[in-house]
């Protein structure tokens, strides 16, 4: 039998530092075993559609800068220093860290949160491209986004804890 505080201990950082989508998942009583990545995927990202639009917002806020400050500091999350090594972004030349902390300060100062993409399988040019076609989407566009590639982040976090369906 999965206990409450045992899920949320497990799975409340899938949706970065929110473990409150996690307790209402369990809560809703959408959580069954065995836990599977399917299973447990659609019943936190139900919570996190479901929540109101400040608390997903909060969920982006969340979401550390790519190759910004916390990552300078080494105050990432577990997840997230893998996820952004993984794609290379421990490695910027000191030109690409320029134009990474340009971007990221342009695009919270116009959305109001991090620019939040799913790295696993990209690299850094890749990211680059991104954040840069991104940067001009609309508000609501890029709202969004960011909440579809949170999902995906989730998913493949999720992934690497549990078997799939």
């Amino acid at each position: 039998m999965i206990v409450r505080q045992d899920f949320v201990t497990r799975f409340g950082g899938v949706f970065e530092h929110s473990p409150f989508i996690a307790e209402r998942a369990f809560d809703a009583g959408a959580i069954s075993e065995p836990l599977t990545a399917n299973v447990v995927h659609d019943a936190l990202c139900t919570q996190f559609r479901a929540a109101s639009e400040p608390e997903r917002l909060g969920v982006l806020r969340a979401h550390p800068d790519l190759a910004g400050k916390l990552a300078i500091a080494g105050e990432l999350t577990e997840d997230s220093r893998n996820e952004q090594a993984g794609a290379g972004l421990d490695r910027l030349s000191p030109e690409e860290h320029a134009r990474f902390t340009e971007l990221n300060s342009a695009y919270t100062q116009k959305f109001g949160f991090p620019f939040i993409i799913a790295v696993k399988g990209l690299n850094r040019q890749d990211i680059l491209s991104a954040f840069e076609n991104r940067i001009d989407n609309s508000p609501e566009d890029e709202f969004s986004t960011a909440t579809a590639q949170v999902e995906k982040i989730a998913w493949l976090r999720l992934s690497s804890m549990l078997p799939s369906a």
